[in-house]
Order: structure tokens, then sequence, then C-alpha cells
């Protein structure tokens, strides 16, 4: 994957100040975009369990069937809950006509729907992974409304 702004990712730039997340999304949407989508964790776990992440609405409807082994691990819980969250929103990006990747200046990574709403994918995974609820496939569905 080609993400060019990896290359200057730990370089001091603008007057001493370092490269945030929201300022290389400003450079490269699309390469974020692809970082954000990578969830090495989740997808490991999921294949480990036979779910293939194809990036659809009816793998998050597979992942929200999985047992919840994850809350086994105290220090693994927070990482899997945050790949769920951003593949919860990849899976928005690309199947709901008009949502896109927002990053918002504290490095915060976000869906903006075409309504203007703003939905906060990373902690409806750390809840879903913490709590199981709400689902996964019951939040696509509220984006997917446009909710």
């Amino acid at each position: 994957m080609n993400i060019p702004f990896l290359d200057s990712w730990r370089k001091r730039r603008d007057g001493g100040r370092s490269t945030t997340l929201a300022s290389a999304f400003e450079r490269d949407p699309e390469g974020v975009a692809g970082l954000l989508s990578e969830c090495a964790l989740l997808r490991s776990r999921a294949e480990e369990a036979g779910v293939l992440l194809d990036d659809t609405p009816r793998s998050l409807e597979a992942l929200d069937q999985l047992t919840p082994r994850w809350r086994e691990d105290p220090e693994e819980l927070p990482w899997l809950g945050n790949d769920a969250g951003l593949y919860l929103g990849t899976v928005i990006v690309r199947t709901v006509p008009g949502a896109v990747w927002d990053v918002l200046p504290g490095g915060r990574a976000v869906v903006r729907l075409a309504s203007g709403r703003e939905i906060d994918v990373v902690g409806a995974g750390l809840e879903w992974a913490i709590t199981g609820s709400p689902q996964l496939s019951q939040m696509y569905g509220e984006a997917a409304e446009g909710r």
C-alpha cells in the first residue's frame, strides 16, 4: 500500500509541531483511509474464527456472532475494540453513499454521513468489544438509513 505521508510521519515540521493524523488526512485522505482500514488485529482474530472480513455489511453480522474471547485479555480488548470501530467505519464509508472519513483536529477518526451526522465509530467499536452492544451490524443499519 502506498501511503506517502508515512515517509514524513515522525519528522518535525511547521515550526516544530509534529505531523498529526488530521494534517496527514488533509494531505492524503485516501492514504489515511487505507491505513484506517487495515484493522490487523481484528482481521487476524476473525480469520482464526473462520470469518472473512470482506468490507461488507454481511461481515459485520458475522463479527456480531463471534464468541468474545478477547474479553479475557484486558491488554488486547481496547486494541480489538479500536480495530472493530475502524472496520465498522470502513464498511460504512465503502457502502453507504455519501459517507466519508473525517479526522478531527484532536486526531479522532469519525465517519460523516451525507446528512452531516458524525459517527464515533471507534467509540462504538470499543463498546461492542467490551459489552457486545450496540452490535456492529445495528450501527451499520442506522448509518445506512441515515440516522
